[in-house]
């Protein structure tokens, strides 16, 4: 394995590892994310428990790390399958990070900003029908699941070379999403909007 491809796989776990959620949390002296609602330290849990400001800014600080993984990767001419495995580190790094013992989210906005640099069609149709199954359901962990799922189709249209990076980003994803997937089976999980 090339050094500098190790050197961009390390720094991107490393930026992944960086978990705006419990920073911010710990910031305005709220409870850690992990230990209250879904337990789970990402916006959708800072938005039940701190509310729509400070989920905002762990949304975009989420995808803005996805970006620089990837859009980064591209910059200094990695190829599209060694660009998808600096997302997935990004990814592993949000899901497991380093700096907060290995308890993090799911990475379904840093996988959002992964996705962005392959073009922005993909970013907007993710959203969009992430946006329309939330609407229809109330749960952002469905949402999450059906978006990501369709990404490595639509890339297949917007830029094929990008199909496998973008699949295993999705994948990943998904595999984080079998407790939700066990909530909703079992009528336990918590819809996203507050009452």
């Amino acid at each position: 394995m090339p050094v500098d491809f190790l050197l961009v796989l390390i720094i991107s776990y490393a930026i992944g590892s960086i978990n705006s959620a419990i920073i911010f949390s710990k910031i305005r002296h709220l409870p850690d994310p992990r230990t209250v609602g879904s337990n789970n330290p990402g916006a959708t849990n800072v938005y039940r428990t701190a509310g729509k400001m400070t989920a905002v800014a762990v949304l975009l600080f989420d995808v803005l790390k996805g970006i620089v993984a990837t859009w980064g990767s591209y910059y200094i001419g990695l190829t599209p399958i060694e660009i998808g495995f600096a997302g997935l580190f990004c990814c592993l790094g949000h899901m497991y990070p380093i700096f907060f013992g290995f308890k993090g989210g799911k990475a379904v906005a840093t996988g959002f900003g992964c996705l962005l640099p392959v073009g922005l069609s993909l970013g907007i149709s993710v959203l969009v029908v992430w946006y329309l199954v939330f609407r229809k359901t109330g749960y952002s962990s469905i949402a999450a699941i059906v978006s990501v799922s369709l990404s490595p189709f639509v890339t297949f249209y917007i830029d094929d070379k990008y199909v496998i990076p973008v699949t295993m980003i999705a994948c990943l994803i998904i595999l984080r999403h079998i407790p939700n997937v066990m909530r909703l089976i079992n009528g336990t999980e918590p819809k996203t909007r507050r009452s």
